[in-house]
């Protein structure tokens, strides 16, 4: 087979991970090369595939951003626009723009045993042809929702809608929507922004849930990091801040998972004060426990803002059909609409659906188990970097790289060619990789590999506890071979 290119690691994805990794590589590995293939045309993986009104981060970033990257931006809750700066910002500052190779899909992937080096097929579509790269370690940085397809529920008599039906995966450029009548069916993280964010501009706009999500109201421009950037130098304030949020997330989750008629009754009762007169029940007390399924924010309680002025409507209730000029409900109540946004959650899908082989046999990452949240049992040479479900994405993401950092500082130390995790016939029970009751995560949960219940098996989704394990415990251990 003809090799077209050789590396020392490959970075799949030139998204929020796969750009941070290279960052860590040029701060800490300067000895190792690198190429980074990005599918599509522009760096920013969801932050520039989602074009959406309002299209946010429902993390602060101070703890969404880098460790090493100031946030300099006084808004604590960023929108696309801007994340998609700071991203491109760490690409100057680090000079990695000439390793990114756009357009360049990668299909399948293989471990050659005897060599101890990865072969990557991808093909580049702004050279119509099929390339292959060699490379001693792979960083899979894919992220995992599928960018080609969402989720769209079939709605009875859909066809008959009159008006135009829209999923804001795929927002339609320079849509106008001004004066319109809006429906927008969900109740998760996009709902949420889509709602305070097109309201201004509609004729109407109403939120349609089935059921009611947590949803917290959070200052956009934060007092205490606003105060601390005044008056400490601006990497020790970010280093303070960012330490200071991470602190208050893991003691939001941990009340609501110990703690969680009390946290339930303090959550509803804060929208309550936000809403005024506007009835918070049944449209904001959910049936399960907070932090049971993803936790939505809304920056300065712009939900609850325009709900209690009027400038939107919520109802919960369940869709009967579509019919020519709206939506009916099961309640038999009808809502007219010209435009339907079917803000109904995504489609995941597990490693880019990359085919994965060792020798050429196929390799199934549903039947593997996570070691320590960045590795594949029984894959060799191959890094994933994946975030966390209860706190920012890159907090997790960033002590990977650091991890993976030292694994490569210790395998040229020792001249080792591969490392790979072995169970090494250690039994224990099996359970799903992202503990969150969410429709779009149970949908998908037999394409994801399991964590164990035992350490380094397990997950804790705890940054305190990753941050020891990974960044001070010792690299080597009796589960992590090298050769």
């Amino acid at each position: 087979m003809k090799i077209d290119l050789q590396t020392d690691i490959l970075i799949i994805g030139a998204g929020i991970s796969g750009i941070g990794a290279a960052c860590h590589l040029e701060r800490k590995n300067k000895n190792k090369n690198y190429i980074i293939l990005e599918s599509r045309k522009e760096i920013g993986g969801t932050w520039s595939l989602f074009k959406y009104p309002g299209i946010r981060s429902d993390s602060d970033m101070y703890t969404f951003g880098y460790s090493f990257k100031t946030w300099d931006n006084p808004q604590s809750f960023a929108d696309g626009p801007n994340i998609l700066k700071y991203l491109k910002s760490a690409i100057n500052d680090f000079k990695i723009k000439d390793k990114i190779k756009f357009n360049c899909t990668v299909s399948h992937v293989n471990f050659n045993k005897s060599t101890n080096k990865w072969t990557i097929k991808y093909f580049d579509k702004s050279k119509n042809k099929e390339r292959t790269i060699e490379s001693s370690i792979i960083f899979s940085c894919t992220g995992y929702y599928n960018y080609q397809e969402a989720h769209l529920p079939k709605y009875k008599n859909s066809e008959s809608f009159n008006g135009k039906i829209i999923h804001p995966q795929f927002w339609p450029k320079d849509f106008d929507y001004k004066n319109k009548k809006v429906a927008v069916i969900g109740s998760g993280a996009t709902a949420v922004t889509l709602i305070p964010a097109m309201s201004k501009l509609t004729s109407s706009i109403v939120m349609i849930q089935r059921s009611p999500t947590y949803i917290g109201a959070f200052p956009n421009r934060d007092a205490v990091s606003t105060f601390l950037k005044k008056v400490l130098p601006k990497k020790f304030a970010h280093k303070l801040i960012r330490f200071k949020n991470i602190l208050l997330q893991i003691l939001f989750f941990q009340s609501c998972k110990i703690f969680p008629k009390s946290m339930k009754k303090w959550i509803i009762n804060n929208a309550k004060k936000r809403l005024g007169q506007f009835p918070v029940k049944p449209h904001f007390e959910p049936k399960y426990n907070p932090w049971d399924q993803r936790f939505c924010v809304a920056p300065d309680g712009d939900l609850f803002k325009c709900l209690k002025d009027g400038e939107a409507e919520i109802i919960t209730d369940e869709i009967e059909s579509f019919y020519n000029n709206g939506i009916k409900l099961k309640s038999g109540k009808k809502i007219e609409a010209e435009i339907i946004i079917s803000a109904t959650g995504l489609k995941l899908l597990a490693f880019g659906d990359i085919k994965i082989t060792i020798n050429n046999i196929p390799f199934n990452p549903a039947k593997s188990t996570t070691y320590k949240g960045l590795m594949l049992s029984d894959l060799p040479n191959l890094i994933f970097f994946a975030g966390y479900t209860n706190a920012s994405w890159t907090l997790k993401s960033d002590l990977t790289s650091e991890y993976a950092s030292r694994l490569i500082k210790v395998m040229d130390k020792k001249s080792y060619s591969s490392f790979v995790a072995l169970k090494n016939g250690k039994k224990m029970e099996n359970i799903p990789l992202l503990n969150l009751n969410s429709g779009y995560i149970n949908r998908s949960s037999n394409i994801f590999p399991k964590q164990g219940s035992k350490l380094p098996w397990k997950l804790y989704q705890n940054y305190f506890f990753d941050y020891a394990m990974l960044r001070i415990n010792k690299i080597e251990d009796k589960f992590l071979s090298f050769i």
